[in-house]
């Protein structure tokens, strides 16, 4: 494991010297960044430019998770990968590609999915998780397991022209405070309805910003917060809501599910 730098050295005032400048970030913030782990669950089109702009910004250690390998019809919304990808796991590819980017963090790329058994090594030790997988159920159990440990996440979802990401800080309203729980039929989703690349490339880094103001403590507004954006308008639409006192996951009733 590379060790967190106290101090940043000339090499990295140079790196992140355009972040260092804003005053609401600085070297303060620079530092949390380089000590903090984030783990991000899905290395489709959301997850590659999360990840990327997470490790460009200096993030000091990166889980990437992901069981599927790079096929033809991701790329073009998957920016991260070639051609010469296909057939090659998604989460070692990125992880190779963030090293280039950016050699001075560690990345770790586990090929598998979240489930209870993996979650001891790609969940419990992030101080963040960015849950970009396409999954409903897969959103709703890293949801209950990041909210019972404090974990901050953010999580992202896009289909056709519309793209949505919530951010659930430590102790805020969750995802299930806001829907409640997974529906009872699936949605479309991409492969059914479609999607366009630039959307998952904007809804993605915003969950990297979302993610680097939860890290470095600044931005984040009281309350449960989902930021909706409908590509064919380019409109953004704010829907805040609170914590749900019946929900499960902060009424503690689902501390006997494997969640405490």
């Amino acid at each position: 494991m590379i060790p967190a730098p106290a101090t940043l050295d000339e090499a990295a005032v140079e790196r992140y010297s355009r972040q260092l400048l804003l005053s609401e970030f600085g070297e303060s913030g620079q530092l949390k960044l380089a000590q903090a782990t984030a783990t991000v669950v899905g290395c489709g089109g959301l997850g590659v430019p999360a990840a990327l702009y997470l490790g460009a910004a200096g993030v000091g250690r990166l889980i990437l998770v992901d069981p599927d390998q790079v096929s033809l019809d991701n790329l073009n919304r998957q920016v991260a990968y070639g051609t010469a990808d296909i057939g090659r796991p998604k989460a070692e590819c990125l992880g190779s590609r963030i090293t280039q980017l950016n050699p001075t963090i560690e990345v770790e790329a586990r090929v598998e999915a979240v489930t209870e058994a993996t979650a001891k090594c790609s969940l419990a030790p992030a101080d963040l998780v960015l849950e970009c997988s396409d999954d409903p159920v897969t959103k709703f159990w890293v949801n209950d397991y990041c909210t019972a440990r404090g974990i901050s996440l953010v999580l992202g979802g896009a289909v056709g022209l519309a793209g949505q990401v919530v951010a659930v800080p430590p102790g805020g309203a969750c995802y299930r405070c806001l829907f409640g729980g997974p529906p009872a039929e699936r949605g479309p989703s991409c492969r059914d309805a479609g999607v366009l690349g630039p959307l998952v490339g904007v809804i993605g880094a915003l969950q990297a910003l979302e993610a680097i103001k939860l890290i470095c403590g600044f931005g984040q507004a009281p309350g449960g917060r989902l930021l909706d954006f409908d590509a064919y308008t380019l409109r953004w639409r704010e829907v805040r809501f609170p914590t749900d006192p019946s929900c499960p996951v902060h009424g503690g009733s689902s501390r006997g599910n494997g969640h405490n």
